[in-house]
């Protein structure tokens, strides 16, 4: 896998020439780079690209872009921290002046070198990212703090009369350790292989992540926050999740077996319980419980079928939970429920899934009960 940096495509001397040379995704200059991806079979990480809006004529969007060995997009960032900072009689610069911010985060995208989570330049100042990058299963972005490898591109030498870089690109391991890095002021390649066992070893010597107190403090983000979220292959939008907690969140069903038949998942995409630390198992079920109990009160029952199908045998390769709502007769025998529930999700007949607006608006209902 191949790292570019921030500004990969060009650093202009003005905002007007910033503007004037943006292309779209689709553009000829990005399309280069998934033909090379192709042609090479290699994976990129685009470290940011001046992405053309279709909404304003005067600031672009800086756009990081992983593109696989097949040419194809598999996760696109828009930078959300813009470098804004003002010092009387002294300096003046503002990004948001020329460039839009994003306003999702994209959960980490699993690439032969690990689960990266992608970030631009000045997000790294911002720790948040990195306890969240790491709490959603990331094994790639920044040291120490989060436990996880660094990637860091950047850029070297003058740009123009205006602007300059100085290089330094560099991989750091887990522990701080440098592992690679380029020039300060002359192009070069740094090439590193990433030991994930060694990461893995550095998590069990110093358990952060089981040592935080949760009781005291979490670190949240709102659920809009993110675009999409992970269910085995699949991204559940974020318009069909109605709760987050810390490790969890419930979301509403394609197909559901009983009305109000919803689903809890854990963040982090696991295949068994067995591998959830003990935190997200008590965070998964103190969201179950929740769930249950705002769903039982808002359709007026006193029942709930409550499973998990924890591994293949069982019918189930990622974990999660089913929540059903039950009613007075809604099965000819009890137990019936269970054999509908391991084929509903398996019938390919699309004309019996709900549409997307259907969904939606049975999850803003329900993000109602949360909300009061």
């Amino acid at each position: 896998m191949i790292f570019l940096p921030e500004c990969f495509d060009y650093v202009a001397a003005s905002k007007s020439k910033t503007i004037e040379l943006a292309e779209k995704e689709n553009g000829v200059y990005i399309n280069q780079y998934r033909m090379l991806a192709r042609e090479l079979k290699v994976w990129l990480s685009l470290g940011g690209f001046h992405e053309k809006s279709e909404d304003s004529d005067v600031r672009v969007y800086n756009t990081h872009l992983i593109i696989d060995d097949h040419g194809n997009t598999v996760t696109k960032y828009r930078k959300v921290h813009l470098f804004d900072v003002d010092i009387p009689g002294e300096k003046s610069i503002r990004e948001s002046s020329y460039t839009i911010a994003g306003n999702n985060l994209q959960l980490p995208v699993q690439t032969p070198i690990g689960r990266l989570f992608v970030s631009t330049c000045y997000d790294i100042r911002f720790p948040e990212l990195a306890c969240l990058a790491r709490q959603f299963g990331a094994e790639v972005f920044r040291a120490i703090d989060s436990q996880c490898f660094v990637i860091a591109a950047a850029q070297c030498g003058k740009h123009n009369d205006k602007r300059s870089s100085y290089g330094r690109a560099m991989v750091v391991d887990p522990w701080g350790t440098v592992l690679a890095q380029c020039s300060t002021n002359t192009p070069s390649l740094a090439v590193c292989d990433l030991d994930l066992d060694f990461e893995n070893s550095v998590r069990k010597q110093f358990p952060t992540q089981n040592n935080r107190r949760t009781d005291l403090y979490q670190l949240l983000s709102h659920i809009d926050s993110i675009s999409e979220y992970p269910f085995a292959e699949k991204r559940i939008p974020s318009s069909c999740v109605f709760y987050r907690s810390e490790h969890c969140y419930a979301f509403v069903n394609l197909k559901p077996v009983v009305e109000g038949h919803t689903l809890v998942s854990p963040l982090r995409p696991v295949q068994k319980l067995s591998q959830l630390n003990s935190y997200e198992i008590a965070d998964l079920f103190n969201c179950v419980q929740l769930v249950e109990s705002k769903l039982a009160k808002f359709y007026k029952t006193s029942s709930s079928t409550v499973c998990i199908q924890d591994g293949p045998e069982a019918g189930q390769t990622h974990l999660h939970v089913h929540i059903l709502p039950r009613r007075c007769g809604d099965f000819e025998h009890n137990d019936e429920i269970y054999s509908v529930l391991d084929r509903h999700d398996k019938e390919v007949a699309e004309k019996s899934w709900r549409s997307l607006d259907e969904m939606n608006r049975e999850s803003a209902t329900y993000r109602e009960l949360f909300n009061g």
